[in-house]
């Protein structure tokens, strides 16, 4: 089965800033090196400023210190392209693994103002010589290619995978234990450096990043599996416990905060944002009842900002859940919330502002329906297939739907209302005079 793809196109670090992969294979490769004269390493970059490197990065080194020679391992490389972008947006985007020098790696996330952490495996002289070995076998050509998934087999999964080779399984036993928390509340609190980006991925992501995981699916994130191999105790060859840490140290220490160790609680802010703008539809719509130029304007400039900021994001998200491989947005609850309906609102709202009644009857009508459509939604959350953590949309897009909807059946009322105070104030002809 294809693996799906998140929104962005990545959202783990990536070394792009690699030297390109060397032409010679590596002396591990090649059967030169000896287990005695490896060296093992995990190697955690921080988060940075762009999308793109929010999460973190991670790399595995191996050096030969007899013969001098080192290089870095990335499992995050892929291609700016046209293919790439159509592959993408199907859900099926291919990653590869690369090799580079890692002093000149280092060097540059060093100029980029992201952490270099170093940890030197204790590994034995045959598990050295076996993950060389496979690193080495991994960046050729036939083999190198992979297709990503950002929770399931990425840049750090991969590296976890093959550390847990070489311990014969016990990373995965250490960490079968329940993670701290589950797979959406890790990327709300990753992503809480831009709000707005935050709220849209929470908005795209289906109820598979709901379930309860264990520490070991935790270690998709390169400061979770860090935090784990610091933590493991192997078992040798003698049956002695010993860390599975050799040494660490930082390369380069920047003075940036690390992430938050909780989700950000905007639940709060988002029903303030969505009571307000309802507010503001009936407030409109109310100031308006006169037929005034200046509210009318404003009401559909509110309709063309709603089917922007909602209605984009419905619409892809129907999209992506109906026709492409992104499994995290299938069946999503949010699609009660705001869709291709949505969407709507930017052209009808264009056609509000130059007075159009005809927009004003059908905003009457898909208000109506959407109102209705997010409080299905709401209530559908007894039932226990309905589990979806969506409640800060709700918050937010809800009182939304239903203050536009009551501000147009306000301005029906108030129409009504309005004929029939100049029905019955019309001079009316007495009976008496009325001709025969």
């Amino acid at each position: 089965m294809p693996r799906s793809a998140p929104l962005i196109v990545c959202l783990l670090g990536l070394l792009l800033v690699a030297a390109p992969a060397h032409a010679d294979p590596a002396p591990w490769g090649t059967g030169e090196s000896q287990g005695e004269d490896l060296v093992v390493s995990l190697v955690t970059f921080s988060p940075g400023d762009d999308v793109a490197s929010w999460w973190g990065h991670g790399s595995l080194v191996v050096e030969d210190r007899r013969l001098q020679h080192a290089r870095l391992y990335n499992y995050g490389m892929f291609s700016f392209d046209d293919a790439m972008l159509r592959r993408y947006a199907m859900g099926r985007l291919e990653f590869w693994v690369a090799d580079a020098s890692p002093a000149r790696t280092f060097r540059a996330y060093q100029r980029l103002g992201r952490d270099v952490r170093i940890q030197e495996l204790n590994l034995t002289p045959a598990q050295r010589l076996e993950v060389s070995r496979l690193l080495a076998e991994n960046v050729l050509p036939q083999n190198r290619d992979y297709l990503y998934h950002h929770y399931n087999d990425n840049c750090v999964t991969r590296l976890r995978d093959m550390i847990d080779r070489a311990v014969g399984g016990q990373l995965q036993q250490f960490a079968s234990a329940p993670g701290r928390m589950t797979l959406r509340e890790h990327t709300r609190r990753y992503t809480a450096v831009s709000p707005p980006m935050s709220v849209l991925l929470d908005f795209l992501m289906n109820d598979e990043i709901d379930r309860p995981i264990t520490r070991w699916q935790e270690a998709f994130l390169p400061d979770e599996l860090e935090r784990q191999v610091a933590d493991l105790q192997v078992v040798g060859p003698d049956g002695q416990k010993a860390p599975l840490v050799a040494k660490s140290w930082n390369y380069f220490k920047s003075d940036r905060p690390p992430p938050p160790e909780q989700p950000p609680g905007y639940a709060p802010w988002m029903l303030a944002l969505g009571l307000a703008v309802g507010a503001s539809a009936v407030g409109l719509a109310y100031w308006g009842r006169g037929g005034g130029r200046l509210p009318r304007i404003l009401l559909g400039l509110e309709h063309v900002v709603v089917g922007l900021v909602l209605g984009l994001p419905g619409t892809a998200l129907f999209i992506m859940g109906s026709f492409t491989d992104h499994t995290v947005t299938y069946w999503n609850e949010n699609l009660f919330l705001a869709n291709p309906l949505t969407l709507l609102m930017l052209p009808l709202g264009i056609m509000v502002i130059f007075g159009s009644t005809r927009a004003r009857a059908i905003l009457r009508f898909l208000w109506q329906v959407l109102a209705a459509s997010g409080v299905l939604g709401l209530a559908l959350k007894v039932l226990p297939m309905f589990d979806q953590d969506n409640w800060r949309l709700i918050a937010l897009i809800l009182p939304i739907s239903l203050g536009f909807s009551g501000a147009f059946n306000l301005d029906q009322l108030l129409a009504e209302i309005s004929a029939a105070r100049r029905e019955a104030n019309r001079p009316r002809v007495p009976s008496s005079l009325k001709t025969p």
